[in-house]
């Protein structure tokens, strides 16, 4: 049986989410007009907003997002 080689995150889920999503951007700016950089600026907000629903959902009174 194979085993599985785990590795424990060292940063929370938000901030590797926000760096993912500034990652992203950066690379999109680089890219010119068209269909990938669409699809980059598409991730980039999906991991955004990922960020912000994991820190929501993590708050103590889990207020909703303005």
């Amino acid at each position: 049986m194979l085993m599985r080689h785990r590795s424990k995150q060292t940063d929370p889920l938000e901030i590797r989410l926000a760096a993912e999503a500034q990652r992203l951007r950066e690379e999109a700016k680089a890219l010119p007009p068209g269909a990938a950089r669409d699809e980059m600026l598409r991730k980039a907000r999906q991991a955004e907003t990922g960020s912000q629903m994991s820190e929501w959902l993590r708050s103590p009174g889990l207020q909703p997002p303005d």
